[in-house]
């Protein structure tokens, strides 16, 4: 059989194989993206967030969407008892609601993160904390965007 005989082999099972196979892309619009509070509550589990806590430091006025530096920082003594344990950050008008989600503990030291993001439009963007009690907190920030990013996702 040799060579001739795995080749057919092969052919055979692509033929066979991919008769089942049925791939089906939507376009990224089409895929319902959850609200910003849809967001924060999967993010909470359904737990009640209150304000205060969180500091949310977003330039009110920004040049350019595309690197929008944003600072975090939950008031936390960040011991054992009594530290910070996730933060979040949410957005109200980009493709995606969940920008991103630091895992912190006690020995983090500080509960402080800064990143960058991208900004599609002018917008809402959220701070929430888990601390260790299970108790969240949070912060809004709102930002006039002039250059817009992610745009193409938006159309």
């Amino acid at each position: 059989m040799g060579a001739l005989g795995a080749l057919v082999g092969r052919r055979q099972f692509l033929r066979t194989g991919m008769t089942g196979l049925l791939v089906i892309s939507l376009p990224r619009w089409a895929v319902a993206r959850p609200s910003l509070d849809e967001a924060i509550r999967t993010f909470t589990g359904g737990a009640a967030v209150l304000d205060g806590r969180v500091r949310l430091d977003l330039p009110p006025l920004v040049e350019n969407g595309n690197a929008v530096g944003i600072t975090v920082a939950a008031e936390s003594p960040m011991t054992t008892d009594d530290h910070v344990r996730r933060i979040a950050i949410f957005n109200e008008k980009n493709p995606e609601a969940n920008v991103v989600v630091f895992h912190l503990g006690p020995r983090s030291g500080r509960a402080t993160v800064s990143t960058r993001i991208r900004l599609a439009t002018s917008q809402v963007v959220v701070a929430v904390a888990e601390m260790s009690d299970g108790s969240f907190w949070s912060s809004r920030a709102s930002a006039i965007v002039t250059l817009a990013a992610c745009i193409e996702d938006l159309l």
